[in-house]
């Protein structure tokens, strides 16, 4: 069972940048779609983004395109998340998650089976 590990979150102000890791291990990682969601507090948790296992495709949900970045290294069985421009929307915790193989959709939280334990983002003014 692979076993993921965010790290960077952090309390930043508008306009900032933050990068995200998520570290997995347990399973060949670049046999894996990784997503990024979110979770805000008395919201439903919502994807962010995604970087497909082979063709190095990526998806964006639309509030995040052209300040979210979504990256991975094979080599350091490690996922990315470069947020520039950060918005008091932002603020939330944030997930990485293995995309189960066959699932329909990268970006529903249904089609992922393992997530990390969260790291938190905060945006402030």
């Amino acid at each position: 069972q692979v076993q993921l590990v965010e790290s960077g979150g952090g309390s930043v102000q508008a306009g900032d940048s933050l990068r995200l890791s998520c570290a997995a291990s347990g399973r060949t990682f670049s046999s894996l779609t990784m997503g990024w969601f979110r979770q805000a507090r008395g919201k439903e948790r919502e994807f962010v983004a995604a970087y497909s296992r082979g063709g190095g495709s990526t998806y964006y949900e639309d509030s995040v395109k052209g300040r979210f970045i979504i990256s991975r290294d094979n080599a350091k069985n490690t996922v990315y998340l470069q947020m520039n421009s950060l918005q008091l929307e932002d603020t939330a915790v944030y997930y990485c998650a293995t995309r189960r193989p066959g699932s329909l959709s990268a970006r529903s939280t249904g089609s992922y089976d393992v997530w990390g334990q969260g790291t938190q983002v905060t945006v402030s003014s």
